[in-house]
């Protein structure tokens, strides 16, 4: 081997050498940080898939008590879902506590349960769709109104002018009924209901055919 081959190498060795010597702790760092994340995600997704299956199970048993008509115990086991972080499955377990609720004629704890349901998104549209049907049954359909106030789509719409029935405002419900039938789909089912209740209230069905 030529010496200007053997300096050549040297050279390139002092290169990595001195590269490493500038670098080296942040490469270590970056290979630390790279296992970090790697066993931290790890960690986390099992971590979670833990908590699914605790949520899941306690879930089972607020299922358990509603059947067995214990609504008591499902409250309870629901705060402890809640507590837990159960998500979506207190969501749904609250929703289900709260029919029970309204079923066994209890309406004022199901309002109680409907409201401290920490729903978000399209979840927590149909928590205070739920929650001002039951206000409107239980003499409260101002209460519904306000909680609607801001709702367009068709569901929330009927939902106000059933309340406003209530209050013995017919032009008032005839109007949101209307709304209602003009953001529904033709071919839903619930648009022959909306049609009955528009007519109750003396109003006119729109042609469907100018909806389409």
């Amino acid at each position: 081997m030529a010496i200007d081959d053997l300096l050549d190498e040297h050279e390139q060795g002092e290169r990595v050498r001195s590269w490493l010597r500038n670098n080296g702790a942040g490469l270590v760092s970056g290979v630390l940080v790279g296992l970090a994340l790697i066993l931290g995600w790890q960690w986390w997704q099992k971590y979670t898939n833990t908590e699914l299956v605790e949520a899941n199970t306690r879930y089972e048993a607020v299922v358990k008590s509603i059947q067995a008509k214990n609504l008591d115990k499902a409250a309870k086991d629901i705060m402890a879902l809640d507590d837990g972080k159960g998500g979506i499955y207190a969501e749904l377990a609250a929703l289900r506590l709260a029919k029970a609720q309204v079923d066994a004629g209890k309406n004022a704890e199901a309002i109680k349960t409907l409201r401290d349901v920490p729903a978000e998104g399209e979840l927590k549209q149909i928590v205070q769709q739920r929650l001002a049907r039951v206000l409107t049954e239980s003499g409260k359909p101002d209460e519904a109104i306000k909680l609607l106030a801001d709702a367009q789509d068709h569901a929330s719409l009927e939902i106000r002018a059933d309340a406003l029935v209530a209050q013995g405002k017919p032009d008032e419900a005839r109007a949101l009924y209307t709304k209602a039938l003009t953001t529904v789909d033709v071919a839903s089912p619930q648009r022959r209901l909306l049609e009955t209740k528009l007519m109750d209230v003396g109003g006119k069905v729109p042609d469907p055919a100018e909806q389409i």
